[in-house]
């Protein structure tokens, strides 16, 4: 006998109804269940620090960033914040994150103006520009600061100033002033670099320029004798012979014994702190 559907009684149809009802809640109540647990919920603001300076340690600084969040919410209008912050900028530095690291510096600063570690937060911000590297592989290129974007290694030069003039006798200024004149030395050998590639190429006015300027902005730097040289050389190329022996004249009383000419592309002029 085939089937034959009948209508249901009411009471009997209504549990059937509700089933799609009770599904939304359970995946609902599934997705809330999903949710990361906060695993520093019931952790002292001094335990946090001490498992965020530990990630710090052992190089893992991804894991720091988050873990110092944490704590400069919950240490809030403390010592221990401020600490959270600088310490948060060092991670991203650290990590690579440049953008991140001089974001949080720059916030420290605007912040707590009169925080006695002001001085460390412009130290810092100034490493962050100074390594401003090629990328990760920048050493393999061998090139150094005079052959990089400059914009970087004027930032830092700012942030550098700034601290040796504010606060002379802070623990960090005199490792700031080394790292000025590094930064103005090779300021001063990229005009000179850019110099010597027009003048190998035969483009003798463009170096002269380039040489002017180095010796015009950069007094005192050793780049100031290849410019010099790239000067005679450029003159005398371009028979403008007046020129070239007042420009001589001044290498032989500046360096008795010659200009050492144009600079061999070998190791870079580089200062390991």
């Amino acid at each position: 006998m085939p089937f034959t559907a009948r209508k249901l009684p009411a009471m009997l149809r209504a549990p059937f109804a509700i089933y799609p009802a009770v599904l939304a809640a359970c995946v609902l109540a599934a997705g809330c269940s999903s949710t990361p647990e906060d695993k520093t919920a019931g952790w002292t603001t001094d335990r946090i620090y001490s498992e965020a300076r530990e990630e710090l340690s052992g190089g893992s600084y991804d894991k720091a960033v988050p873990l110092l969040e944490k704590l400069e919410g919950r240490a809030a209008g403390t010592p221990l914040a401020q600490q959270a912050q600088l310490d948060k900028a060092y991670a991203h530095y650290k990590g690579g994150e440049k953008a991140q690291a001089i974001a949080a510096l720059d916030r420290f600063m605007k912040l707590h103006p009169a925080s006695p570690a002001l001085d460390y937060a412009l130290y810092l911000k100034g490493l962050v520009n100074f390594n401003d590297e090629l990328g990760m592989f920048g050493w393999l290129s061998r090139q150094d600061l005079s052959e990089r974007d400059q914009k970087a290694a004027k930032d830092s030069f700012e942030s550098f100033r700034e601290l040796s003039t504010r606060f002379p006798e802070s623990r960090y200024a005199n490792d700031a002033r080394q790292r000025m004149t590094y930064i103005v030395n090779s300021l001063a050998q990229y005009e000179v670099h850019v110099a010597r590639y027009y003048f190998q190429r035969g483009a003798y006015v463009a170096a002269i320029s380039r040489a002017q300027t180095a010796l015009a902005d950069y007094q005192n730097v050793p780049a100031q004798e290849e410019a010099l040289y790239i000067l005679v050389k450029s003159y005398d190329a371009l028979g403008m012979t007046q020129l070239r022996d007042d420009t001589q004249r001044i290498i032989d009383a500046t360096y008795p014994h010659g200009a050492a000419g144009l600079k061999n592309k070998g190791d870079p002029w580089w200062k390991v702190w």
